[in-house]
């Protein structure tokens, strides 16, 4: 007899890290996780960081359904998470995105392993073979206290929030200046299927 289907989503069971107030900043802690992730830099929507979201879809979902066929676990895809820096602060300022810096990445269940991840590769490798799959990397990442807030809009109206969550950080004694500390978005919304207008970020800075 075939085992019953465990069901996880990961977004509802850590709602507070994924489902912040709109357009108020609180803080949180966050915990390590395991990401698949692509580094890069340029344009957010250059075709580079494209090629980087392709890759990284086509091996969250290839574990997916390998996680459901062979160990009877049906796990939703995590949304696409995006961290930002630059080594020369002026191009955040002054909006110079060539000069941006970007880690896009895909959260995992805890019990998604090295060997799993490279194994579902090679077999991405063979069927679809997307451009930026060399790229791909299995790795950690523990932010700890942070602030983060829920925007609703486009990307590029998110500067009222971002401000927001700066404040809180700093009223509390606190600072974000350091390479660790780096600016995080969570995009919940598909641009492709929803108007600007309502799309939902989560923007996250984590702080010392």
């Amino acid at each position: 007899m075939d085992r019953p289907t465990e069901t996880i989503d990961l977004k509802k069971q850590l709602k507070h890290l994924y489902n912040p107030p709109v357009g108020k900043a609180v803080f949180v802690e966050v915990p390590e996780f395991s990401y698949l992730m692509v580094d890069g830099r340029g344009l957010p929507d250059g075709p580079d960081a494209i090629a980087a979201i392709e890759a990284l879809y086509s091996v969250a979902y290839a574990l997916k359904f390998s996680v459901k066929k062979e160990q009877a676990i049906d796990f939703s895809v995590m949304p696409l998470e995006g961290l930002w820096w630059s080594n020369n602060m002026d191009d955040f300022v002054h909006t110079n995105k060539a000069g941006w810096l970007w880690t896009y990445m895909i959260m995992q269940p805890e019990f998604i392993t090295h060997a799993l991840v490279e194994k579902v590769i090679d077999e991405v490798r063979k069927k679809k073979n997307p451009p930026a799959l060399g790229k791909v990397r299995f790795a950690s990442l523990a932010e700890g206290m942070s602030a983060q807030i829920m925007h609703i809009g486009p990307y590029s109206e998110e500067g009222p929030n971002i401000e927001k969550i700066h404040r809180l950080i700093k009223e509390s004694g606190h600072t974000f200046e350091g390479a660790r500390q780096k600016h995080h978005e969570i995009y919940l919304s598909d641009p492709r299927r929803t108007a600007p207008e309502k799309w939902k970020t989560v923007v996250r800075q984590p702080y010392v």
